[in-house]
């Protein structure tokens, strides 16, 4: 081979080093930044959580990332997002962020709308308004979104109930839905574990005592407000289904606090017995139309598995241990009423 042969060949497999080179090199980088925006640890320790809400687009997801600092680059979660065709595939949740996770499972995880669930636990919330208010907390609508629900007649009717008995469906116990859960659906699945609730076996006590599962909710709210230990419960009820059955009033000092409005009140005086309301109980025969506050199932339970007596007074112990004295006649319910009063004068509680 001649010299000039020989530089040849060397130039050329110079130029072949060269190139592969720079292909391998190019490979690498690309590798690297395919890595980089797919596989390497993004996201941050900032928040636990992505909310995104319903109607939300990709602009407004990329934009709260951004502004809460969700991830480290912006812009490879950006690219990764379009190429990935999130941007097309938006849906609204609650999302569980970890510190460390890639892109590619953040999107992943968006985009197939896996959100954790939220648990929303309640119990003994007075008013329906302050339930809505709590549960407005937990979900993504707002408690203006629930109470219109639970105040539409037309809407509640079609789950058999009215707006004054519509908060007795309610049962104080632990859920899990999720944060985007609609108005709506939020009602159905209330509605749901109701009608489990309400099995034949109750369903058939409470037909029982001549009532529906409805007044016996609204009873239950009068002996839990009642009660301050449960297991009187069973013999509070008792003595006001012998007052039902009687056809008397249930005088219950209870219906008078949530009447007036004034929870502050400790000691109902007679010129309180007078207001102007169907849940005046020394005034109306019967049951109140709705609850006056959200039963325990202790005492739903205790009204269906009701304590028999003949008692159909009661008035609290003068020893102010939250438990009652029981009377089956005026007589031996003025002694007690009588002791229980000069109790709270000498501790000088006047209203």
């Amino acid at each position: 081979m001649t010299a000039k042969n020989a530089r040849k060949s060397s130039v050329l497999k110079k130029f072949i080093i060269a190139f592969v080179l720079v292909i391998v090199i190019a490979l690498g980088l690309t590798g690297y930044n395919y890595y980089q925006k797919y596989f390497s640890p993004n996201v941050t320790a900032n928040q636990e959580y992505l909310y995104i809400h319903t109607g939300a687009t990709f602009s407004d997801v990329y934009k709260t990332i951004k502004q809460q600092n969700m991830v480290k680059d912006t812009d490879a979660f950006s690219s990764a997002a379009q190429n990935m065709n999130y941007i097309n595939r938006v849906k609204p949740g609650r999302y569980h962020l970890h510190e460390g996770m890639s892109n590619r499972r953040l999107i992943n995880m968006l985009a197939s709308g896996t959100q954790e669930p939220v648990t929303l636990s309640f119990h003994n919330l007075r008013l329906k308004e302050q339930f809505a208010g709590f549960v407005g907390k937990k979900i993504e609508p707002d408690s203006a979104a629930i109470l219109n629900l639970l105040d539409s007649t037309a809407f509640v009717k079609q789950y058999g109930f009215t707006t004054e008995n519509v908060y007795t469906m309610f049962l104080p116990n632990t859920y899990q839905l999720y944060w985007n859960t609609s108005p709506e659906r939020f009602f159905k699945k209330m509605h749901g574990a109701y009608e489990k609730f309400w099995t034949g076996e109750r369903r058939a006590k409470a037909v029982a005592i001549n009532l529906d599962p409805i007044q016996v909710t609204i009873l239950a709210s009068i002996v839990d407000a009642e009660a301050l230990h449960d297991d009187e419960m069973p013999t509070i009820a008792g003595l006001y289904l012998n007052r039902l059955k009687k056809g008397m009033k249930l005088e219950s000092d209870p219906t008078i606090i949530f009447a007036e409005n004034d929870f502050t009140i400790h000691r109902v005086l007679s010129r309180y017995l007078s207001i102007n309301s169907p849940y005046n109980t020394y005034m109306h025969t019967g049951l109140p139309p709705g609850p006056i506050m959200m039963p325990s199932i202790n005492a739903v339970n205790a009204v269906l598995d009701y304590q028999k007596s003949d008692y159909i007074y009661m008035c609290a112990k003068e020893d102010f241990s939250g438990y009652h004295n029981f009377a089956t006649n005026m007589a031996d319910h003025l002694v007690n009423a009588h002791k229980y009063q000069e109790a709270l004068n000498e501790r000088n509680i006047k209203h």
